[in-house]
């Protein structure tokens, strides 16, 4: 039987690899700390959950949702959210598209956006599926190193003019996976007029907007003026409201392009469960304070696991936002080395920083999404001094 050759040549997706060698060593009886995948360890809401069940009892809920868009009064609660979040206006029938979780988006973005021999801006390092979504669809990529010198910003300048007349869509996520880095408007000003100047669909990837810290409150890019003209931004209710397994996210922005995406997803889905859409209803227009525990949860873990890299001499600095530490490996070490080794030695299961990317090598990512909470974050800490054996000194 004939494979296609676009996915003979892309690689195997490294969280599914990683969640087989969890599996593996599971049933060996190993005792593991979880920094790996970045999946909430932390329960819905309960006041989301009673919504679905409620909705889920109502047999209208149990056929096809008749618009790609989404339930009205999903679309309405996201346009709500969203100018009480960042004062810009939505409409609801034409500027939001519900989506099977932000993945979803991401992914069939391209297809709605770029034909074979387009060419694509591409983070690195950054989430696989921007770079994979582009290839699938037989369009190029251009990298744009994330350098810690910079913040994990892209520079604009450093892209060659010819590159950038070239381009058709770029790529952004903020804060950041997997560097925890975070933009501020005036990065935002510089993409918008970037964008402008050069005709690209600016795709921005939000889904740990409202996962922030120590004060930080992270902008969106079409908080810019003139920035519906050339972007969409992808949200999710996974890591805001611990609902990965749900699968429901939205996208919002250029109606041009969210047209085209609910065009696209027409012919390749049949939407979303309907009572989970009325649930995200009840999550994004119910009390927030559970939004605020989420966020105190992976603040106190952070500051453990980092306060224990920087006592083994790690130049780690605390994120403002998302729940990922990304640490530099010690020297002599590669992303690859240090990972295996503290799996072996101490059963400590983290991501190498390659897998996000070239530009990835050199660190490794730490999801805080830790089952067994601070107690295990301490844990992990001091198996790395005392069983890894993994100093920065």
């Amino acid at each position: 039987m004939q494979i296609s050759q676009r996915l003979l040549e892309t690689p195997a997706y490294p969280f599914a690899e990683l969640a087989k060698t969890k599996r593996a060593l599971l049933e060996q009886g190993a005792d593991l700390v979880d920094f790996g995948i970045g999946d909430p360890d932390l329960p819905t809401p309960g006041h989301i959950v009673e919504a679905l069940c409620r909705a889920a009892h109502d047999p209208e809920t149990h056929r096809y949702d008749e618009s790609v868009y989404g339930i009205p009064p999903l679309r309405k609660a996201i346009a709500d959210w969203y100018k009480a979040r960042f004062g810009v206006a939505i409409d609801p029938d034409a500027e939001v598209l519900r989506l099977i979780g932000s993945k979803d988006g991401i992914a069939h973005l391209p297809w709605a956006a770029l034909n074979p021999g387009d060419l694509a801006l591409v983070p690195d390092p950054a989430y696989p599926v921007y770079l994979r979504g582009t290839h699938f669809v037989g369009a190029e990529s251009y990298v744009m190193p994330l350098a810690p010198g910079r913040g994990y910003l892209p520079d604009l300048d450093a892209i060659p003019e010819d590159v950038a007349r070239r381009a058709k869509l770029m790529w952004l996520c903020y804060p950041n996976q997997p560097t925890a880095a975070v933009a501020d408007m005036e990065f935002f000003e510089r993409v918008v007029h970037f964008a402008r100047r050069f005709d690209v669909l600016v795709a921005l990837d939000m889904a740990y907007s409202e996962v922030t810290f120590d004060g930080y409150v992270a902008p969106a890019i079409l908080q810019v003026p003139g920035a519906k003209e050339i972007a969409v931004e992808f949200h999710s209710l996974s890591k805001t409201y611990n609902m990965t397994g749900w699968r429901i996210g939205f996208a919002v922005g250029n109606r041009e392009v969210i047209k085209a995406l609910a065009d696209l997803k027409s012919n390749v889905d049949s939407g979303v469960f309907a009572a989970i859409q009325h649930a995200a209803v009840a999550a994004l227009t119910g009390p927030q304070d559970c939004v605020d525990r989420m966020c105190a949860v992976y603040r106190a873990r952070r500051d453990i696991l980092v306060d224990g890299l920087r006592g083994l001499g790690c130049p780690v600095e605390k994120p403002k936002g998302s729940f990922y530490v990304w640490a530099p490996v010690p020297k002599g070490y590669s992303s690859e080395k240090m990972a295996d080794q503290m799996l072996k030695d101490a059963g400590i299961i983290s991501t190498p920083g390659g897998a996000y990317g070239a530009f990835g090598a050199g660190f490794v990512r730490f999801s805080l999404t830790v089952p067994g909470g601070e107690e295990k974050v301490s844990e992990a800490v001091a198996r790395l001094k005392d069983k890894a054996r993994i100093s920065w000194q």
